[in-house]
């Protein structure tokens, strides 16, 4: 199998694109995101898991572009809210949603849950399509931490100010960035992606 050298991932979020493309450098793959392309694929979010949206942004955009693409779809589930927002985190506050209004009606719908069930769990799941639009791989994790009282930190982007990492006592807002790429949801998912990525190009070398 030709290894291509460029993989497209499917998102227009330079934020998620610079976390992924420092992992991706090792192999001498260079990774685009869909912001480095004029026209690109608007594809409906219409799954019932992060795993069905994942291959279906994945295929469909691989089609359109015609290029390999890695597609992810990634969200925060709270335990005390039944798993909300998951697959809906993006838009959680509505179609109009930013990060400052999903993050403002999560401590609304937590204002009276005690810190003892404020536990929550980031989770990512990739799927890597082939320019034809077939699925060649897989792979998800997640990120166990607890949801804040308050905003705190300035860095990462969506629920970071407001998701807790115990072990650190720190959000993701507040933490080193480079922490975060080593031990968040998608630098876990991606790393088990970049093990079989590198598997195949050995294998075409060989």
């Amino acid at each position: 199998m030709q290894i291509p050298s460029v993989i497209v991932f499917g998102t227009g979020n330079r934020k998620k694109g610079e976390e992924l493309a420092e992992l991706f450098a090792a192999t001498g793959i260079v990774l685009k995101t869909l912001a480095d392309f004029d026209k690109k694929l608007d594809v409906v979010e219409d799954g019932h898991s992060f795993a069905e949206n994942a291959v279906k942004k994945a295929k469909e955009q691989a089609v359109f572009l015609e290029h390999w693409v890695l597609a992810e779809d990634s969200g925060l589930s709270v335990d005390a809210l039944n798993g909300r927002p998951g697959i809906y985190s993006a838009r959680f506050s509505g179609e109009k949603a930013t990060d400052a209004r999903n993050n403002e009606l999560l401590l609304e719908k937590m204002k009276n849950i005690p810190d003892s069930k404020r536990t929550a769990r980031y989770t990512c799941h990739i799927a890597l399509s082939d320019a034809s639009g077939r699925i060649l791989a897989e792979s998800e994790d997640i990120c166990c931490g607890i949801i804040r009282h308050h905003l705190h930190g300035a860095n990462g982007f969506g629920y970071d100010p407001l998701f807790e990492i115990p072990e650190y006592h720190k959000t993701f807002g507040e933490l080193d960035p480079i922490i975060k790429k080593v031990i968040s949801h998608r630098a876990r998912a991606v790393r088990k992606m970049l093990n079989f990525i590198r598997n195949l190009i050995h294998a075409s070398h060989s």
